[in-house]
């Protein structure tokens, strides 16, 4: 699609709105658009910030035999999309496990039950996207991972199962803010409106996106560090002393360094695993 440049006055050149694309905005004479250069020097026009964004609703509906792990799936799916409203319904009951794999779920994505019965159930995300900081959200979320591996590789030196179930907890924490930024991210990527508000630009979010996954990929990694001390002390096994040493005294050398970079630095990766 192409517009010529006219000119309007001495000095000012315009260009014509797409007409499809006026009434896809449902704008009208009058109403304001926002523009945006990118650093590729392109120019992004779109409905003002200002300008309501409506509800996206979805409805699922769960088939009586449907595993709780499809319907997890399913929802992470919808939520990551965008859906900030998300219906559940069975045409007959909701089981014990299909309810306590949506109340699980929901307690992970920043979202809240706000209606269920035996049929139906009812998710909802209350938080304002355009408000978020993802800077703040992403230090957060590595705080909460960098002290997962150092308490995971001092609960495997002390071989303290208590410290490792302390850490194994952990991993929901970190779970709720990778969900809300990859859903953040995605979203800012097609809206130019909410890259506007968050101060981003389409590349800043592939960045971040990079970033949040190998963060997570390192509590994951903490995480299961702490299951098999768990799993050690259980079975009254231990590893041998001199292997033990040299991957601690690793281990605590790069989570030293990453310390004192940040998480905006050369990811941890390879921290924990």
């Amino acid at each position: 699609m192409e517009r010529k440049i006219m000119s309007l006055g001495r000095s000012s050149l315009v260009i014509s709105l797409p007409k499809h694309w006026v009434k896809l905005n449902e704008l009208k004479k009058s109403d304001v658009v926002s523009l945006a250069i990118q650093r590729d020097r392109s120019l992004v026009v779109f409905p003002s910030a200002e300008k309501k964004k409506e509800l996206e609703e979805i409805t699922l509906y769960v088939d009586p035999n449907e595993k709780g792990a499809s319907i997890v799936r399913r929802i992470i799916g919808c939520y990551l999309n965008g859906y900030s409203s998300i219906r559940l319904t069975s045409k007959k009951m909701l089981s014990v496990t299909q309810q306590n794999a949506i109340r699980e779920i929901a307690g992970k994505i920043y979202t809240r039950i706000m209606e269920s019965d035996t049929k139906n159930s009812h998710l909802t995300t209350l938080i304002d996207e355009s408000k978020a900081s993802i800077t703040s959200a992403i230090n957060r979320m590595y705080l909460i991972s960098h002290s997962m591996c150092q308490d995971a590789l001092n609960s495997l030196k002390d071989h303290d199962a208590d410290l490792a179930k302390a850490v194994y907890s952990l991993d929901d924490d970190v779970d709720h803010f990778f969900f809300f930024l990859l859903r953040l991210l995605r979203s800012a990527i097609i809206d130019p409106t909410l890259q506007k508000q968050l101060d981003l630009d389409p590349i800043d979010c592939l960045n971040y996106q990079m970033i949040i996954h190998r963060i997570e990929h390192v509590a994951d990694n903490a995480a299961n560090i702490a299951k098999n001390v768990i799993m050690l002390q259980g079975r009254n096994l231990s590893i041998p002393e001199p292997i033990l040493l040299m991957v601690v005294n690793t281990c605590h050398e790069a989570l030293h360094n990453q310390r004192r970079l940040g998480p905006f630095s050369s990811p941890l990766s390879n921290t924990c695993s």
